[in-house]
């Protein structure tokens, strides 16, 4: 199942059915009146958020989502059917946000972040009156109808937004995945090459009797705010985490600037991520001498005014506790994101080729 974030709806709830006009025929009845029945009102537009769903995938193939119209009210007194809710079902972590008017501003109309969650978003049209409800001392034999209330109708936008307790930031090839899956069961693609992971990934840390949910997003790189590379769209993945681990590669030219590039796009980005406690891990440590690692970290110490810097490697496990320790303090309830974890079933690429064209995460916008 390919992996998509976003999409654009149509969505209208059903019109109202129209009153009947009808007049009561009996025998030996010469004037009966009027008897026509109300119309049915029309089927809401409803979202619900459900297990089992971890993309929007399903909605690039179908965008227009139309309740039913209630049915027309008939002879007899007879009302007409309401018609049929539509359910929309989504992910958990969905976000539905308004077109942008004309100052470019969007507004968040719901968000839902938990299993059951339901809500009525368009409200059917109320049906047409009957001409029986027409009928008057002076008007014995009304021939009026209500035609129904129209339902309402829009467009929105639909963004997911994963829940995870805690967030994996870096550049390209700091060994994110790599760190994912050393401490998850997850089996996250790795590579020698930037932008091996082109989607989000989800893993389980067990540790010390706890559980919280690791996200690992697609690596940073500069000018991603403003579009470079894959961009920042996958930033609102971690938005939601209450802590973030920055992984830096030890063995590039300049560790330090790499921390900068990231924290500015952080920044640019905004949505309160520059804001978050943040741990920071000096990665490939399997690769350098632990008296350079040390040296790197002091380089960064100086820089970012943090003391506590870990250094750790990806690949063999080494300093990866200590860096997990120091997590759980920063840790509140993570049922929450557990619970979503439950419902997110990882589509794996494992031919290890890189990622093929067909992986590449669409985007509307």
């Amino acid at each position: 199942m390919h992996f998509l974030d976003q999409a654009k709806i149509f969505i209208k709830s059903g019109a109202g059915g129209p009153g009947a006009v009808s007049f009561r025929r009996e025998k030996y009845i010469e004037y009966g009146g009027p008897d026509g029945g109300n119309g049915g009102k029309g089927g809401d537009i409803i979202f619900e958020a459900v297990a089992g769903l971890n993309t929007l995938i399903d909605f690039r193939y179908k965008q227009h989502f139309k309740a039913q119209r209630g049915m027309p009210g008939a002879g007899k007194n007879r009302y007409g059917a309401g018609g049929d809710d539509l359910v929309i079902k989504v992910p958990v972590g969905t976000q539905i946000i308004s077109e942008p008017d004309e100052e470019g501003m969007s507004e968040l109309l719901a968000d839902f972040t938990h299993v059951g969650q339901r809500q009525v978003f368009l409200r059917g049209g109320d049906g047409g009156r009957g001409n029986m409800s027409y009928k008057t001392s002076t008007n014995r034999t009304p021939r009026q109808h209500g035609t129904g209330w129209p339902g309402e109708e829009m467009w929105v936008w639909l963004r997911l937004k994963l829940l995870a307790d805690v967030g994996l930031v870096g550049l390209p090839n700091a060994g994110k995945s790599t760190f994912i899956n050393q401490v998850t069961n997850t089996k996250a693609k790795v590579g020698a090459y930037p932008f091996t992971t082109t989607k989000p990934q989800l893993g389980v840390v067990s540790h010390r009797d706890r559980e919280f949910v690791l996200a690992d997003i697609p690596g940073l790189i500069e000018g991603a705010s403003e579009g470079v590379g894959i961009g920042d769209r996958f930033l609102g993945h971690i938005e939601r985490c209450r802590v973030l681990i920055h992984l830096i590669d030890a063995t590039q030219d300049d560790p330090v600037a790499a921390w900068e590039i990231v924290q500015n796009e952080l920044e640019a980005y905004g949505e309160g991520l520059e804001d978050k406690p943040q741990v920071i891990a000096l990665n490939k440590g399997d690769l350098l001498g632990p008296e350079l690692m040390e040296d790197i970290a002091d380089q960064l110490r100086a820089a970012t005014g943090i003391e506590e810097i870990f250094t750790i490697s990806g690949a063999t496990g080494e300093g990866v506790s200590a860096l997990l320790d120091a997590l759980l303090p920063l840790l509140g309830d993570t049922g929450a994101a557990r619970q979503a974890f439950e419902a997110f079933d990882e589509d794996e690429d494992e031919d290890g080729d890189g990622p093929k064209k067909e992986d590449k995460p669409w985007s509307p916008l």
